[in-house]
């Protein structure tokens, strides 16, 4: 029997590393990169005890832990799981120390700082996908903030402090919104008898009671904030700016983590509270997602710099997560949810890859390579399976998330189109064109000036680096060809949400039929 308390302790064991650290001699280089890396390593282990210990067949949230906060306002710390947070835990506690192990030599300065940071980014985003009272939800979602900001800002690129300003701004934005509407849902359950409060179960249980009109303001204030997360087109300008500037730590981990944080909050919180609201929208951000789809896959294509190209197909990705969404069918929220698990997989082991290349060569410019496959022989078959993993190609992880996603918007009662799934499918076409034209232009062709690379002669991976890659390839592969070892985790939720929408459209056609033409 898992005691509920691990999940806490999942929650804030990197803490304990953080505070370690605190007392660390600067100096000591190699002794603050393995504290770092045996703190985010224990995390992983302890993580796992929660898979192992989660009941797949049951409904509802599982290790719930819940202590009283702000009496008054009956704000609780109220954490627990279901299989959507638990597969997005265990993607985050798997990837930070695979982050930090692929980017071992690659910070030197204020190093102690930098794995602190990492170590505290890793506890605000355990503790949003753990979160079960939404105040407690907006205080961790703003303090994964601080890190993320000083990561980009202090060990970014030339553009950094332009970057990491715009990424805050962008979220500090969208999140205050949230935090008004958290407070009216808050005031609307006390104003129906029940006395305030951020409970999101017992907020739960009032959906149904809040009003239409109310409905659509309280659904765009969460839905602009996880926008802005997705990034959902036209909000995605931060996202190439902070990942070209992010060391490649920063960038694994937002493309990895930070970004399902939006799809998360949709499944999560928009569905469920304002599923009213959630509904008649749904077209109309199934539209923005299928622009985002083929918009960030035609500018990923143009892209002269390796890293820009696999930001803006992040773009382009999310897009098929957000249609999965609102697609609201059980086939398109199960590939939503495993393509959130895919994206981070393939894209985080991607930013690694790049940030290989660029810690050899200094430049990220396609233009600056060519003939890599014939100097760097292990990085190339790295390279190529993480790339068809991308592009969806069948037995790899890509493919199981979009098919499912294409197959239940194109069979979807609330989107009632088939040119979604149509359009959408275009995503995929235009992902293998960017991806292998890219693959081919860096890898591909004659050995330029007999290995040497922008002044740089280039070696192959060492023990280290396939390290960080290798668990990554076997996830890659195992989604791929038995992906109901994760999708059994995310059925019953996914069963529960589309069960609730379907009633509530079947609730407005009838009110449709009975009201007078």
């Amino acid at each position: 029997m898992i005691p509920d308390f691990l999940l806490t302790t999942t929650i804030f064991f990197p803490l304990l590393g953080a505070l370690v650290l605190l007392i660390a001699a600067s100096k000591n280089e190699d002794g603050i990169k393995l504290v770092g890396l045996t703190t985010t390593l224990l995390t992983f282990v302890i993580s796992l005890a929660l898979y192992a210990g989660y009941d797949s067949a049951a409904t509802g949230f599982q290790f719930t832990q819940k202590l009283v906060w702000i009496e008054g306002l009956s704000i609780s710390y109220f954490v627990g799981i279901d299989g959507m947070s638990l597969l997005l835990i265990l993607l985050t506690t798997f990837l930070t120390p695979l982050a930090l192990l692929a980017t071992w030599n690659s910070v030197h300065e204020r190093l102690k700082e930098y794995v602190i940071m990492i170590l505290l980014l890793e506890v605000g985003m355990i503790g949003v996908f753990a979160a079960l009272d939404l105040f407690l939800f907006y205080v961790f979602w703003e303090a994964m903030l601080i890190p993320m900001y000083f990561i980009i800002g202090i060990w970014g690129g030339q553009e950094r402090v332009y970057a990491a300003i715009k990424f805050f701004l962008f979220t500090l934005f969208g999140s205050l919104l949230m935090l008004v509407a958290i407070l009216v849902l808050g005031y609307f359950a006390s104003a129906s008898g029940g006395g305030f409060t951020t409970d999101l179960l017992a907020l739960y249980d009032l959906a149904g009671k809040i009003p239409a009109g109310l409905q659509f303001w309280l659904f765009l204030a969460f839905a602009l904030s996880f926008s802005i997360k997705v990034p959902l087109f036209p909000l995605h300008t931060w996202l190439p700016d902070a990942h070209v500037q992010a060391p490649t730590a920063g960038s694994v981990i937002l493309a990895g983590v930070l970004l399902k944080m939006g799809t998360y909050g949709f499944i999560r919180f928009c569905l469920p509270l304002f599923p009213d609201a959630a509904i008649r929208l749904a077209p109309y951000f199934s539209v923005l997602a299928v622009i985002g789809i083929i918009y960030g896959a035609l500018v990923a294509m143009v892209q002269t710099d390796v890293k820009k190209l696999v930001a803006y197909s992040s773009v382009s990705h999310l897009g098929f997560v957000v249609l999965g969404i609102f697609s609201m069918t059980e086939e398109g929220m199960q590939g939503a949810i495993i393509q959130m698990i895919n994206h981070g997989l393939s894209t985080g082991a991607l930013f690694m890859i790049v940030g290989m290349i660029y810690d050899r060569a200094h430049t990220r410019q396609i233009s600056d390579f060519g003939g890599v496959a014939k100097v760097m022989p292990v990085f190339a078959t790295f390279f190529m399976i993480v790339t068809l993993s991308s592009i969806g190609l069948p037995g790899l992880n890509g493919f199981v998330g979009e098919f499912l996603i294409l197959v239940g918007s194109f069979s979807s009662m609330f989107l009632q189109s088939y040119a979604f799934a149509a359009f959408a499918a275009s995503g995929v076409i235009f992902a293998a064109v960017y991806m292998l034209w890219m693959y081919q232009r860096v890898m591909l062709g004659p050995v330029r000036e007999g290995g040497v690379y922008h002044g740089h002669k280039l070696t192959d991976l060492n023990a280290r680096e396939i390290l960080s890659l290798v668990p990554i390839v076997i996830f890659i592969v195992w989604i791929g060809v038995y992906p109901s070892t994760f999708l059994t985790k995310s059925a019953p939720l996914v069963k529960e949400v589309v069960q609730k929408m379907e009633a509530v459209k079947q609730g407005i056609q009838i009110k449709m039929a009975e009201t007078p033409q």
